[in-house]
């Protein structure tokens, strides 16, 4: 049975095959579950809220609101659901049907922005970003930012549909030219290796993207070397006061960080175009200027440009001290001129150098380089005397251990000389063992376990003179190691001055020997 209908305006039962849903609706996501949900609650209480609908044959209706509750009642097998039957033209049937679903709670972002964007492109009534605001109660810069995600690369949508990017990443991504989108896109996940033969992604927080645009993409405009008013400097581009994709050209979308960071760019091939233009202008206008590279490294054999290490840049700024005031950079000579940086960072700008090599003031000559021999020799010197005071040390630290008199009973003295070794450190221990002979053998579980069994066979002498060497080394671990050996030598009175002169004595001797020529022998025998 057909149902014609020509005028209606009412409220009534519509079966469902009489229904089409519109090509002009904002929602394209319907998650399953909630759809069961809804298709069960229908099945028990029926469709409690009419859909709205206008006539668009005689005999059929398109779905203005109500997607979702349509296709529900088809999942619960109803044969009917009620409608409010309202006449509407093209125009008003969209702009009912964009502001009933953008009220809408469970609308996905991006639909949401598809809705304000539709909204916004009506041509009868017009819309403003405000109006649209008002309408939804959102306030603008809301509406600023969802119609933001509108220019977002197909690539970036489809990640945001799929959940795999937040709203607060779509929106970071929308603000950037496309060509910049795909890059930033990626920088929004980190690939973990756990042992599977991909890689997982994981999505980083939204301050990391950020982060990465600040460092990557976004150029402050106050730091630009050329004329931001300049139409002119590159035609295609025009001015970067009348620039769409400067920051601050949309403030409902860049409010918050035009307070942090100011007005930047947000197109790097553009800005990095207008600074080539400006260097190539200037250059042209100014031919006696140097060009001088920021960058570390050398330059290309017939380059104009001269390296770091070629000139010095002279500072504008006041010295903050005397010393400072007499560095090469904050002094001005004959030969100070004007140059243009134009490789490395800072391109365009423009310095005070001193480029010429005989300049006395900021290129003196270099003092000679020292000696080699006399060097070396100084070195090994001061590895002699180090040798000497580590070798003197440890012939203090026996002579201490040997002046101890047996006094504590072996039970005490192995509690308490097993406590302090238990907190020295391994070379302090490996130390210990040295001074009396004890080698660690192969598996014996390291040296600590070694020494361990060296005590409890050790007598009371030998744990008298271990506790005095042990408590010797922890201090030493704590304080100045000279002094502690010399309050313990004066304690024992201990020649240190004589046993310091016996090492000396016996290094000399060892030198003297290395020094000595070779028997004759030996000669031969090497010679052969």
């Amino acid at each position: 049975m057909e149902t014609q209908v020509i005028q209606a305006t009412e409220y009534r039962n519509v079966s469902l095959s009489l229904l089409n849903e519109s090509k002009t609706n904002p929602r394209r996501t319907f998650e399953e579950t909630a759809l069961k949900e809804l298709a069960d609650s229908i099945r028990t209480q029926g469709v409690l809220s009419p859909l709205l609908v206008r006539p668009i044959t005689e005999n059929g209706f398109e779905i203005i609101a109500g997607a979702r509750r349509y296709r529900a009642a088809q999942m619960a097998e109803t044969p009917t659901v009620p409608v409010r039957i309202v006449n509407l033209s093209d125009a008003e049937a969209l702009e009912a049907q964009l502001v009933e679903n953008l009220v809408r709670s469970e609308i996905h972002p991006m639909e949401e922005a598809q809705g304000f964007r539709a909204l916004l492109d009506l041509e009868e009534p017009k819309y403003s970003i405000e109006q649209i605001g008002a309408r939804v109660g959102k306030s603008p810069a809301f509406v600023a930012q969802r119609l933001k995600l509108t220019d977002l690369i197909p690539s970036a949508v489809d990640a945001f549909y799929a959940d795999e990017i937040g709203v607060g990443h779509a929106l970071l991504l929308a603000k950037l030219p496309a060509d910049q989108q795909e890059e930033a896109l990626k920088a929004c996940f980190k690939e973990v290796y756990n042992g599977a033969s991909k890689p997982a992604r994981i999505l980083l927080p939204v301050r990391n993207l950020q982060f990465w645009i600040d460092s990557n993409i976004l150029l402050v405009l106050k730091d630009a070397p050329f004329n931001k008013r300049d139409a002119q400097l590159v035609p295609s581009a025009g001015s970067c006061a009348d620039c769409p994709k400067r920051t601050g050209h949309n403030k409902l979308l860049f409010g918050d960080d035009l307070g942090r960071q100011g007005d930047r760019c947000t197109d790097p091939n553009c800005y990095q175009a207008k600074v080539s233009a400006h260097v190539a202008k200037t250059i042209a206008a100014r031919p006696e200027l140097v060009q001088i590279s920021s960058a570390y490294g050398g330059q290309k054999e017939g380059s104009p440009v001269l390296p770091r290490n070629k000139y010095t840049a002279i500072r504008d700024d006041k010295p903050k001290s005397t010393d400072e005031a007499k560095r090469p950079e904050f002094k001005v000579c004959k030969f100070t001129t004007e140059a243009i940086i134009t490789e490395g960072s800072d391109i365009g700008t423009l310095h005070k150098v001193c480029a010429n090599p005989s300049c006395p003031v900021h290129h003196p000559k270099q003092k000679a380089d020292r000696d080699d021999q006399r060097w070396k020799a100084e070195q090994e010197k001061q590895r002699k005397e180090q040798a000497i005071a580590n070798i003197t040390g440890l012939r203090v630290l026996s002579a201490i251990g040997a002046a101890v008199p047996v006094r504590l009973l072996k039970r005490d003295l192995l509690f308490v000389i097993e406590r302090l070794v238990s907190v020295l450190d391994e070379g302090r221990i490996e130390t210990l063992t040295r001074q009396h002979g004890i080698r660690q053998k192969r598996d014996d579980g390291g040296l600590q376990k070694t020494l361990s069994v060296f005590l409890r066979r050790a007598d009371e002498g030998t744990l008298s003179r271990l506790l005095v060497e042990t408590c010797i080394l922890l201090a030493a671990s704590r304080g100045n190691p000279s002094s502690v050996l010399k309050e313990a030598a004066i304690a024992y009175k201990v020649d240190t001055d004589g046993i310091a002169s016996k090492v000396r004595q016996e290094f000399a001797a060892k030198d003297k020997a290395k020094k000595a020529p070779q028997p004759a022998a030996k000669t031969a025998k090497k010679a052969a």
